[in-house]
Formats: structure tokens, C-alpha cells, sequence
């Protein structure tokens, strides 16, 4: 299973896709209605979707096998969540079903579902830089430990790692694709875009400053995770990040503990290099929620 995608609804969608775009990094995939299709240097169709209506998300995709979708399938059921059949509409198409989580969180998850050819990233000489995919959507939590025992249960995700903030949670070899933030609200707490590598994140630093726009936090160095990142307060709300890819852990990594993962006094990371604002990073990530617009059908075949 892996992330793939996450579909945002929000007023202007043109305005944000153009940002970016032209800014970000990102490449326009395909434009159907007021719906703006985003795509990375790999091999997904989108990365990200901007719908027009109010301001919530409308869900974040995984893909995955069909061994795996009846796995999904077959827990929801057991648990009662409420939960849909789907066919996506979106560009790479595929089925599944869309599912809410206890704190609203809403995830589609879609077998069969078609891929594209990469594209050549920026060369070194140029400024631009250009994500590849996502390496990981987190969510804000009113209880995160509840929502790390949940998709453990019934969607088959792995606790990697907790600690004083996190929940961090992961759907294949990758630490973490998802993680819950203690922050005892559930909204969208950010979008993680890997990059190539630590060169990339650093140009991709650059060009925002050039452009305007200082990192809300970063550069730094993630503990779990061991991701390099570099956090942005997007102009239409969000919180989004150039990161470099998480370390891969084996099946039998063991979780650690809040005690295992601290710094030094006055240290929110494991370089110590860069300030945070808390501030204006607490604000955008309570804009984004989520809205379940759709009636819970019967899973059964």
C-alpha cells in the first residue's frame, strides 16, 4: 500500500493550483471543471486536487493491492465504520471504497488504479526544483493514541514511532506515511513532498526565498523519520513541506517511546539550526477539517 494523493476542497482552486505551480514546483496534470489535477516528477497521475467549494478535506488516497482492499474492506465491516464503495472519476481512475476514521478523517483507498510516466526533474543549473510525490499526510488528533490503535486495527497501518507531539504511522517500508499530532483537535496538520534529495530540499529553499517566502520552520532534520524538511505556510492555508524521503524500517521495527525521541534544551530537531513560528504553523493548521458530504452504503457484495 502506498499514499498516493490528497483532494482538497477550497474556494479559489485556480489561484492555489497556480501557486503551486509556479512557485511549488508541481506540474498541472489535467484541469476537468473547476477541479485543478497536480502532478510530481513520479510515476502517480496527481498529487494533489483542488475542488471548488468551502474549505475541508476531502480525502487522502492510498493504492494498494486487491488482496489488501479486501483486508480494508472486510475490518470496516467488522467495525462498523462509515464507509462507501468507489469509482474514481479522478485522472488514473481505479476502485475501492472511501472510508471515516472516528475523528473525521476521511481516506479513499483505490486498486487498479493507472500510472504515468516520470518526468525529468530541474536540472542542478536551474533554480527550480521539483517534488517527486508525497511522503506523508499527518493529521491533527483530538486523541492521537486512539487514532494510531485504530488504523492499526482495522486498516492494517504500523505504529512506528511516538513521541511528545506524534503518532507516526506507516502503511509499508516507508517510517511513516501518516502520522496523528497530539493536538487535541482533528484537522490537517500538513503535506510532506519528497524530494529527491537533501540538495533538492535545500535549492527548493532558495527558490522559495526567492520568490518570497521564508520556511514557517526548517531547514532541519526530522528525529523519526530521519527526514530533512522544510515547513511553508501555503497563501490558500495549509501547511506544506519539502522533505527528503523517510528511512525505511523493517517489519519487525520496534515503536519507540516519547522518552526515546528528545533533544536538548531548547531543541526541536536533531540540528538546532532554525527557529519555528508556533504562532502562524498553529493557525493554518486548524483551517483545513473534514466533511464527510456523502451517506455510508453497505460494503457487502
Amino acid at each position: 500500500m502506498k499514499l498516493r494523493s490528497i483532494e482538497l476542497s477550497l474556494p479559489d482552486p485556480a489561484a492555489a493550483a497556480a501557486f503551486m505551480v509556479d512557485i511549488w514546483g508541481l506540474v498541472p496534470a489535467e484541469v476537468r471543471g473547476t477541479a485543478h489535477y497536480l502532478r510530481g516528477s513520479g510515476a502517480y497521475p496527481y498529487l494533489v486536487a483542488f475542488e471548488q467549494g468551502e474549505e475541508f478535506v476531502r480525502s487522502t488516497t492510498f493504492v494498494c493491492g486487491e488482496d489488501e482492499l479486501a483486508g480494508v474492506k472486510a475490518r470496516v465491516i467488522e467495525k462498523g465504520w462509515a464507509a462507501r464503495p468507489v469509482v474514481s472519476a479522478d485522472p488514473g481512475g481505479g476502485h475501492g471504497l472511501l472510508v471515516e476514521l472516528p475523528e473525521g478523517e476521511l481516506l479513499r483507498f483505490l486498486t487498479d488504479s493507472a500510472e504515468v510516466a516520470p518526468i525529468a526533474g530541474y536540472e542542478k543549473k536551474s533554480r527550480r526544483v521539483m517534488p517527486v510525490k508525497l511522503t506523508h499526510v499527518v493529521f491533527n488528533a483530538a486523541d492521537a493514541e486512539a487514532s494510531g490503535h485504530a488504523v492499526e486495527d482495522v486498516l492494517g497501518f504500523r505504529v512506528s514511532d511516538r513521541t511528545a507531539g506524534m503518532v507516526f504511522v506507516r502503511c509499508n517500508e516507508s517510517h511513516h506515511s501518516t502520522a496523528f499530532a497530539r493536538a487535541g483537535f482533528s484537522s490537517l496538520n500538513h503535506i510532506a513532498f519528497e524530494m529527491d534529495d537533501l540538495d533538492t530540499v535545500m535549492r527548493g529553499i532558495g527558490w522559495m526565498r526567492d520568490n518570497g517566502f521564508a520556511p514557517a520552520w526548517g531547514p532541519g532534520r526530522h528525529g523519526p523519520g530521519d527526514n530533512v524538511y522544510a515547513y511553508y505556510i501555503a497563501p490558500f492555508g495549509p501547511v506544506i513541506e519539502y522533505s527528503t524521503p523517510v528511512e525505511k524500517v523493517p517489519a519487525d521495527y520496534a515503536a519507540g517511546k516519547p522518552e526515546d525521541w528528545t533533544w536538548p534544551e531548547k531543541r526541536i530537531d536533531q540540528w538546532g539550526v532554525s527557529d519555528k513560528d508556533f504562532a502562524g504553523l498553529r493557525e493554518a493548521e486548524q483551517r483545513f477539517r473534514f466533511r464527510r458530504d456523502w451517506e455510508s452504503q453497505p460494503l457487502d457484495d
